[in-house]
């Protein structure tokens, strides 16, 4: 299992329903798409697994992060990642150029290490992310300093040519603010940037006792008022377990109103299925009604297993409120199941629950299996994401859309591509994302050409029509 896979599965649990409806789901085939790699990573110097998806400038050149490779230098689980970027042919047909942008130094120079996130991209062309392990903090692993994690940014050089600069933002220190941040950063309409931190918060005792056992928070990183000022780290919640949420995921998102929406690996309860830890959660944090107040965390379902287990990203949400997601276990088929893909609809009263459709259970068949990366919507209100595992024939995961039939809850699943294995790709659980053309765009942990990595050091992927 590659180290990727590894850290997204875990934290792992089973437990209580809340009002569930479960939903038929009709199948129909789709002739498959076409993959193109589009850049096989080779290990060091270059990187090794990709910590999240794609993100495209202006220019339609790509950028990433990876959490391994790069550099063999930095104390900690792994190698001390890169970010990338990838500059499409001058000429149709030709071939991507991969350019390292930064290798990170670790700890001993109060740098991050291991990113654990994919790069968001500002206005400016300036990538910010974050990194699990290094920076200045006095976190320790195995009995090695490794650092608590950081926040940072890359920035652009004036002069074409000169190399990137990358400052960090922020650094973890392992106690209340956070500790293994993990998941990709946001951006709100005023620049602050909102993420999670695996572990750390000061709340918890079950989550995870080689770091710690606390459960994890939600942070918000706001701009220095003066320029070349201190970003300013504020913890929006600290995960307790329980039947609280416990482990975030990262890669929140925003409604119109400012609230934070995610979803928890753990956490939620510590009875029935997923005893003692807990099958995950969809949470909401309300930002506060005076400036300087404290949000406000709420729980809007509780998997119990059976509806879904461990959800390993976070929610997209819908034209009405809705919010769309997977669970990488779990589902209505019997046994543990293959996971889930999901919808949550918010309460008609102001008092009321919300309420949780399975919009398809992955039982292992055709279909795959246990999908770990987030859904996207395309213009037409249809549902795209990937599977980490693939079909009994062919277990190197897959690419699937899903489409609702006329308005009643009933969705049909495609899937657009199935993964092969080296020299392709394997196993993504990375967010999609869409070119201008409707093709689209991602990163395998594993898979492509590299030697230097068990089963290849993964790729940077392109599926169209």
């Amino acid at each position: 299992m590659n180290l990727h896979e590894f850290r997204a599965r875990r934290w792992l649990p089973r437990p209580l329903a809340l009002l569930i409806a479960v939903v038929a789901v009709t199948s129909i085939a789709s002739a498959q798409w076409n993959e193109k790699v589009l850049y096989s990573f080779q290990g060091i110097p270059d990187g090794a697994v990709p910590a999240g998806g794609v993100v495209f400038d202006k220019a339609g050149n790509l950028y990433g992060a990876t959490l391994d490779g790069g550099a063999s230098t930095c104390d900690g689980p792994g190698q001390c990642g890169t970010v990338f970027q990838l500059k499409p042919p001058a000429q149709k047909g030709g071939a991507w150029t991969e350019t390292v942008l930064y290798t990170f130094k670790g700890h001993a120079h109060n740098d991050g290490a291991t990113p654990e996130s994919g790069v968001v991209i500002d206005q400016a062309g300036n990538l910010y992310g974050v990194t699990g392990y290094g920076g200045s903090g006095p976190c320790t692993l195995l009995g090695g300093a490794v650092g608590c994690g950081t926040a940072y940014e890359l920035s652009p050089p004036a002069r074409q040519g000169d190399p990137w600069k990358e400052k960090v933002l922020y650094s973890f220190q392992g106690g209340k603010d956070g500790y293994v941040a993990s998941g990709d950063l946001v951006f709100d309409k005023a620049g602050n940037l909102y993420g999670a931190t695996l572990f750390g918060g000061g709340k918890g005792t079950t989550c995870d006792s080689l770091y710690g056992g606390q459960c994890g928070t939600v942070f918000k990183l706001s701009p220095p008022k003066t320029k070349g000022g201190k970003w300013k780290e504020k913890v929006l919640h600290s995960f307790a377990g329980g039947t609280d949420g416990a482990n975030p995921n990262g890669g929140l998102v925003l409604d119109n109103k400012g609230a934070v929406y995610g979803t928890s690996q753990i956490g939620g309860d510590q009875e029935g299925e997923c005893r003692p830890n807990g099958c995950g959660t969809v949470f909401a944090l309300q930002p506060p009604a005076n400036s300087g107040g404290k949000w406000t965390g709420k729980t809007l379902l509780r998997f119990n297993g059976q509806d879904g287990e461990n959800p390993a990203a976070g929610v997209a949400v819908g034209v009405n409120g809705d919010l769309y997601g997977t669970t990488l276990r779990g589902g209505p088929s019997g046994g543990p199941g293959g996971g889930t893909v999901f919808r949550v609809t918010p309460p008609t009263e102001k008092s009321g629950l919300w309420k949780e459709i399975i919009l398809y259970g992955f039982t292992g068949d055709e279909h795959g299996t246990n999908p770990m990366a987030s859904l996207v919507f395309d213009s037409a209100g249809s549902l795209y994401s990937t599977t980490n595992g693939g079909t009994p024939q062919c277990h190197y995961g897959n690419v699937f859309r899903m489409r609702a039939n006329g308005d009643g809850p009933k969705w049909s699943l495609s899937v657009l591509y199935g993964f092969t294995g080296s020299p392709s790709g394997a196993y993504p659980a990375a967010r999609l994302a869409f070119d201008k053309a409707g093709s689209l765009y991602s990163t395998t942990p594993l898979g492509g050409t590299a030697q230097s990595c068990q089963g290849g050091c993964g790729t940077v992927f392109k599926v169209s029509p």
